[in-house]
């Protein structure tokens, strides 16, 4: 349900001005803004100059509006210049802080090379991955090299002995590689 079927809108802004709020209408693909799809629009506008932010949203209507979006690459024409946007987050009112609207300012790879976006999945994947270090719960990670489990408690104790067993009720194996 990453997809959404609502109507997508985009306001590009540069040095020189900005497009005004236009809606994404004719992709290249025959069906718009589905789940883990590249969709590609033109869209016509005098030259901004350097790009440094765009707003985009959807109106929310629509039986499954919510939408992800992972970032906006635009290409400037006439300089030949690629403007990345990262968001990596959901524009829906039932997902993340609720926004169906989000300003993603430009990333500049020179400046960042990767950073913005090593730091969207590192967030994401503590987002998936938290559950296990809530208070109460065991973690067990097994090591390949010495073939034994390494078990990390809830009252802060390591037991590295290898024992498989414990009396906290809820234990998580993780396989950890040496």
């Amino acid at each position: 349900n990453a997809g959404t079927e609502a109507d997508v809108y985009i306001s590009v802004y540069g040095e020189r001005g900005d497009t005004g709020s236009r809606q994404l209408l004719r992709s290249q693909k025959s069906k718009k803004f589905l789940k883990g799809q590249t969709d590609i629009f033109a869209v016509e506008a005098v030259h901004l100059g350097h790009l440094y932010k765009i707003v985009i949203g959807h109106n929310g209507l629509g039986s499954g509006n919510g939408w992800f979006l992972d970032k906006v690459v635009i290409k400037d024409p006439i300089t030949d210049l690629d403007y990345t946007f990262l968001c990596h987050r959901w524009l829906d009112q039932g997902q993340d802080d609720g926004s169906i609207v989000r300003e993603l300012t430009v990333t500049d790879a020179s400046t960042f090379p990767g950073r913005q976006e090593l730091e969207l999945k590192r967030e994401e994947t503590w987002a998936a991955e938290k559950w296990k270090f809530k208070k109460g719960n065991t973690l067990q990670f097994y090591n390949r090299l010495t073939r034994g489990f390494i078990c990390l408690s809830p009252d802060s104790r390591v037991d590295a002995l290898g024992d498989k067993t414990n009396k906290y009720g809820k234990v998580f194996f993780m396989w950890m590689y040496a």
